[in-house]
């Protein structure tokens, strides 16, 4: 090859795929060897629970699903009965095959997350589609909540995906809307701020839905397993020492903010209840101006963030709930004229979020350096909360209203998309 072929082949779409290529090798040496790998701890208590529950091989026969303890730990079972039944097959399967399922559960909602965040913003924007998906999934692998939901074998990725996906539902009008924010509130108590959503953005049918929906998972688990059901709403539910010590750096929610504040004795309970009455009035605010411009992926994000502050436990992990903040801004970064703030906005939130920067003050959270530092996630979910910008969408994706939008540019390229 000549020198100029050469230079012809480097500046071509070849260059921009051999840049993909390495990136993605890049970042899977990164997965398989970084060392914050979790060993499928939750998937692990999720699987032990249900076999001592249920008397499987290595379990208790009549067991109370509460009463299990991981060995030598406090964690226990702590997610409502009908959640214990979704994961009940696993108690079938051998340890294997569950982290295989879990895993494969676990990518199947994250390629769901990534069509319904990343697909409108690849098509509005006019970018090369298989490029753009490869490339923020490696972005996306990078993620420490992303890879910890994974490796901790967690379902907050599932239910973010139930979630998105009724998101889609309210676009178009569907009867359906609310299904799955409701099974995923049945699954877990932290999204049903979903539910409260749609009845602050006035579309009562989801929201009657969606309660309806969790409401009936729920009483179908008390049918099937009333004495799981009786120890989870009348004790399990208040032990808050079963999951674990609420000043951990892990906890990125304004309970765990006065934890640490507070620690080694108890945070009070006034400034926790101060707090989410504070969050929830901006909450409210900017969900209904998200709803007078028209913006369901807007509302969305910021429910997201909302719900990550007023949970009274936020582990890392769970802070998925950001990713369509996330999309938001990056949807934003790309609008002309795009100058430096939006860019520079979502490279920095992405960039915390990247760091596993609270962990450097595991051991001591004091002074004000720990004050800031071992909260960096708690400070990142408000300021989503209170500056997330919110625009009239297109009728494509994130709003009922919006005027109609013109055609698409014409896609860039590979060598485009990498840059």
């Amino acid at each position: 090859m000549t020198g100029r072929g050469a230079r012809r082949w480097w500046s071509g779409p070849r260059r921009g795929r051999l840049l993909l290529g390495v990136l993605c090798a890049g970042v899977t040496v990164f997965v398989a060897t970084v060392p914050y790998h979790r060993d499928w701890f939750d998937l692990w208590v999720y699987y032990d629970a249900v076999r001592h529950w249920t008397g499987a091989p290595g379990g208790v026969r009549g067991a109370g699903l509460y009463d299990y303890r991981v060995p030598g730990q406090v964690y226990g079972f702590t997610y409502p009965p009908f959640a214990a039944l979704c994961v009940l097959p696993l108690s079938l399967f051998t340890w294997p095959l569950a982290v295989t399922a879990g895993v494969v559960a676990n990518l199947g909602a994250l390629a769901l997350i990534l069509r319904r965040l990343a697909g409108p913003v690849i098509r509005r924007h006019g970018l090369d589609r298989w490029t753009s998906y490869v490339l923020i999934l490696c972005l996306l692998a990078l993620l420490e909540p992303v890879y910890d939901s994974i490796s901790f074998g967690q379902v907050n990725l599932l239910l973010l995906a139930l979630v998105l996906t009724d998101a889609r539902l309210l676009v178009t009008g569907s009867r359906w809307a609310g299904i799955g924010i409701g099974l995923a509130a049945a699954v877990k108590l932290t999204p049903a701020i979903f539910i409260g959503y749609l009845f602050v953005t006035r579309r009562h049918r989801a929201g009657g839905t969606a309660a309806a929906v969790a409401v009936g998972a729920t009483l179908f688990a008390v049918w099937a397993a009333p004495g799981a059901s009786y120890a989870y709403w009348t004790s399990a539910l208040w032990d808050t020492g079963r999951i674990g010590d609420l000043s951990y750096v892990s906890n990125q929610s304004w309970q765990g903010v006065l934890a640490r504040l507070a620690a080694p004795a108890e945070p009070g309970r006034l400034w926790w209840v101060c707090g989410v009455v504070a969050v929830a009035g901006v909450w409210v605010l900017r969900v209904g101006r998200a709803r007078a411009v028209g913006d369901v992926r807007g509302g969305i994000a910021l429910t997201g963030a909302a719900g990550c502050l007023v949970s009274p436990v936020t582990w890392v992990h769970h802070l998925v709930w950001l990713l369509p903040a996330l999309a938001v801004l990056a949807d934003r970064a790309l609008e002309p004229p795009r100058g430096f703030r939006p860019p520079a906005v979502a490279a920095v939130v992405y960039v915390i979020l990247c760091s596993y920067v609270v962990w450097l003050w595991r051991y001591d959270a004091g002074g004000a350096d720990g004050f800031v530092g071992s909260n960096m996630f708690v400070w990142t979910s408000l300021a989503l909360l209170l500056a997330l910008p919110l625009r009239r969408p297109d009728p494509e994706f994130g709003g009922l209203r919006g005027g109609p939008v013109g055609p698409a540019p014409e896609p860039r390229g590979a060598a485009a998309a990498v840059p």
